[in-house]
């Protein structure tokens, strides 16, 4: 599954650079400036990112016995005790039911939007751009952070499945945060294509119950703990968000500069209106 998304993120970032924008004019339908030098490197090096984040990943080690005897609940902090110990195989499986049902969405939601769709290429280099910032994220961070599973505190897991290196990636929740990066991503986009659409209360409803749903689900299945899918949530929906306003060509009309003197020292002062 890891090879394979990598190889998508390279599909669509090679099919979809085509159709970018290097310029935007004013006049455009699009709310959008694109870049190919910029926006291909920031994607090819998030793609860069995940290949190495992956193979840390790859290369944790098991549990020994011992180490596992040293699991308690009393080395968990006290917010995220609620499921030590949890593991149920049905939760796990579904959760890939809306996981995976998410990265169609930002998609769909170009084709069916007439203003997205005359822009199809261009919302398709910037969603890549969002998994791909999203998926550097979680794999570098996931790849250097030893966390034990909820199901490692209990006894409802096979014994071998609590010693196995995957028992080890709890920190933080990957579905969780794909799931919020494509969710989120399509609110945004509709919302800066359709800024007098009366759907956009309901899409951002909707975008922001479909992780939640994932979350609640892993947290069900003893993979992940409140924290981990609380932080999945919030980097999944900080870069749905965030890499299209980047993009915005009237972005920077909301920044006002101003210098800033203080006693011994003098700077500049950077003030985003949201």
């Amino acid at each position: 599954m890891k090879h394979r998304l990598i190889l998508c993120l390279t599909l669509v970032f090679s099919f979809n650079l085509n159709f970018a924008q290097t310029t935007v004019p004013k006049e455009a339908a699009s709310p959008y400036h694109t870049s190919f030098i910029k926006d291909g490197a920031i994607i090819a090096g998030g793609i860069g990112l995940n290949v190495l984040g992956y193979n840390l990943i790859k290369n944790k080690h098991d549990l020994t016995p011992a180490e596992l005897e040293t699991k308690s609940v009393d080395n968990i902090p006290f917010f995220d005790r609620g499921n030590a110990g949890f593991y149920s195989e049905k939760a796990d499986k579904d959760s890939y039911i809306p996981f995976q049902a998410s990265f169609a969405m930002p998609v769909l939601m170009a084709l069916i939007n007439k203003n997205e769709r005359q822009k199809l290429g261009q919302v398709l280099v910037l969603y890549t751009e969002t998994m791909a910032v999203t998926g550097a994220i979680f794999t570098m961070a996931t790849g250097t952070i030893y966390r034990s599973r909820p199901y490692v505190y209990g006894t409802k897991a096979p014994y071998d499945l609590r010693l196995d290196k995957n028992s080890q990636r709890a920190y933080f929740a990957g579905h969780t945060a794909a799931t919020a990066a494509a969710t989120f991503f399509m609110a945004k986009v509709f919302a800066d294509f359709n800024p007098d659409s009366k759907a956009k209360p309901y899409v951002w409803g909707f975008a922001a119950a479909v992780p939640g749903v994932v979350g609640y689900l892993r947290y069900k299945a003893g993979m992940h703990f409140l924290s981990d899918n609380v932080l999945g949530y919030l980097v999944g929906m900080g870069a749905g968000i965030l890499v299209p306003q980047f993009h915005k060509i009237k972005a920077m009309k909301n920044v006002s500069l101003a210098p800033a003197y203080g006693q011994g020292s003098n700077g500049l002062a950077i003030t985003y209106r949201f």
